[in-house]
């Protein structure tokens, strides 16, 4: 291996290694900042199931020190029967949901109870003998009776002496407390001092247990598979298995709630910050390597370029002659190119307009009729008017006069349409009437469209204005005319339809007819396709090849389609003008 390419293997692989570090110290940063985060939100969620579990509590707690100032207990416990409260105690469990209200004698007996579920070993409870005292007691369990998990309130009755006669103990079950917040996210659990997982939002981890100095739990029957735990900053990071609805990694909170004797815990899932993490680290890696490979690239451009300028020193002696004789060569091929395209473009304008002096010649005995009418006209007028005048009748004769003007208004404007269709049209695009182009072009078509008893459907609209050549564009709407009335020759329904439309900012002009179609409207518009006789004087199959160039030339379109209901319609696209206070868009001509 040569030495450069080790040394610059070498540096790719220092340059990974520092990106990979960088990358690493990102993501540790990142993830202790998320699961700062993530804990203060934690410490929220656990204070909010702290407040929602001690606050239900609190109100069966409040519910046992009313009790106890009941005069319908305080009765029964001086009569020694406590028949007589029982639907009391019933109907107040009733409606407060408590598990079960009981009331019980010095002895621990009890006398009355809501729900049947008394403790025969009631005697001996922590809270009943702090009721004993005098003192509110409190304590939870699981009901002998019934099977449930409680927590009792134990309020003690004092008698007119002012001695502790009996107690009221108030039952709330656990599992209804639960039922509000079950599932909710984090996952919650509450621990009383023996380490028993008593109320959870997770059935899965109930009257599982902690042993002294255990950092996990355990479950009351069997193991509770894999467990460990490490420390990130100060929080510390709990992965387990333990079920699908608790996160495999989570972050351990805990707080001690001295107000029913229990701690809180909760397990934060850390997977999203690890995600943030990753992501920064990864966006901080992409970056570094992004950077990395353009200052590779351009590193590795100098270097080439480099070793490619040396090598090009090397040759420009040798190729200096090499270059002057194919300058010199380069320079005729440029001439010949420049002459042969000045050609092109003769040979072109030439073909155009042969084109139009091709459209005069099939219009010229029409045209000539044009003006033949008129002049025969105004020699008949004119010596009607001699007449009149000698026989003086001035008003007469002056209506002659005036017929005699209109024709020849008429004929000037026949010459003018063929003058302006005939010449050589050399100025460059511009804003063009085209409403106005296409009544020229049926002018310039009335005698051949009235000889061969053409309809022409055309509702001149208000000035409609594009951008193009007022010359070529007449050319392009004779050429359609023509071919359309080419095409109906002998049909016993001959109709062309004009129309003018806008769609997408582009002015269509439409000109439709009912002949037998296009039989191949792929190949309309090459040069010398023609389905008329093979020397017919119609003409050479160029028109529709020159009314695509002039079309093109605009900046415009032109195809040929067949009709459904039958005929053909040629489509033209042209660029709409701008307003004469607006620049118009540059299009080459």
């Amino acid at each position: 291996m040569k030495p450069d390419t080790t040394r610059r293997i070498a540096v790719l692989a220092l340059f990974l290694l520092a990106v990979a570090v960088f990358a690493a110290g990102v993501w540790r940063t990142g993830y202790l900042q998320a699961l700062d985060q993530a804990a203060q939100r934690g410490e929220a969620d656990l204070l909010l199931a702290s407040d929602r579990l001690t606050g239900q509590l609190q109100l069966y707690q409040q519910l046992a020190v009313i009790m106890a100032a009941h005069p319908a207990l305080a009765q029964a416990l001086a009569t020694g029967e406590g028949a007589a409260v029982a639907a009391v105690l019933v109907s107040t469990a009733d409606k407060t949901g408590a598990m079960d209200i009981q009331l019980a004698d010095r002895q621990g007996r009890v006398l009355a109870s809501a729900n049947g579920l008394a403790d025969p070993e009631l005697r001996g409870s922590s809270f009943f003998q702090r009721a004993m005292t005098g003192a509110l007691g409190e304590g939870h369990g699981i009901n002998p009776v019934g099977g449930q998990r409680s927590y009792t309130f134990a309020a003690p009755l004092f008698g007119d002496d002012g001695r502790v006669q009996g107690a009221v103990m108030v039952l709330a079950d656990i599992g209804l407390v639960e039922a509000e917040w079950r599932g909710a996210r984090p996952t919650v659990f509450f621990t009383d001092d023996a380490g028993l997982v008593f109320i959870t939002n997770r059935s899965e981890l109930l009257l599982w247990t902690r042993a002294p100095g255990q950092v996990g739990l355990s479950p009351p029957e069997g193991t509770a598979g894999e467990f460990s735990f490490t420390r990130q900053g100060d929080h510390v990071i709990w992965h387990e298995n333990w079920s699908p609805y608790i996160p495999e990694r989570a972050m351990h909170l805990s707080r001690d709630l001295p107000v029913i004797g229990m701690r809180a815990e909760a397990l934060v899932d850390v997977e999203p910050a690890r995600r943030l993490a990753m992501l920064q680290a990864g966006l901080v890696a992409a970056v570094c390597l992004a950077f990395g490979a353009l200052l590779f690239l351009a590193t590795e451009r100098r270097r080439t370029l480099a070793l490619a300028n040396a090598r090009l020193e090397g040759r420009v002696a040798e190729r200096t002659r090499e270059l002057s004789g194919a300058n010199a060569a380069l320079r005729r091929e440029v001439s010949e190119r420049i002459a042969a395209e000045a050609a092109l473009k003769k040979a072109q304008d030439d073909l155009v307009q042969a084109g139009k002096l091709s459209a005069l010649g099939q219009m010229s005995a029409g045209i000539s009729h044009e003006l033949n009418q008129p002049l025969m006209a105004i020699r008949q007028y004119a010596e009607n008017g001699a007449a009149l005048l000698e026989r003086g009748k001035p008003e007469v004769a002056a209506q002659n006069l005036r017929r005699i003007g209109d024709l020849a208004h008429r004929m000037a404007r026949i010459i003018r349409n063929l003058r302006a269709f005939a010449r050589q049209e050399s100025e460059p695009m511009g804003r063009v009437d085209l409403v106005a182009v296409i009544n020229a072009a049926l002018e310039l078509s009335e005698t051949r469209l009235a000889r061969d008893g053409i309809t022409v459907d055309w509702a001149p609209p208000a000035p409609i204005h594009v951008l193009g050549g007022e010359v070529r564009l007449g050319q392009v709407l004779v050429n359609l005319i023509g071919n359309a009335a080419d095409a109906m020759a002998g049909l016993p329904v001959r109709r062309i339809q004009i129309s003018l439309r806008h769609q997408d900012e582009r002015v269509l002009l439409e000109v439709a007819d009912t002949g037998p179609g296009i039989e191949e409207p792929e190949k309309i518009f090459d040069p010398f396709y023609t389905t008329k006789a093979v020397g017919a004087a119609e003409g050479m199959g160029l028109g529709l090849s020159i009314s695509y160039g002039l079309v093109q030339s605009f900046g415009g379109a032109i195809r040929g389609r067949n009709r459904p209901e039958g005929g053909a319609i040629f489509t033209v696209e042209l660029t709409p003008a701008a307003r004469p206070d607006m620049p118009a868009p540059e299009v080459a001509a």
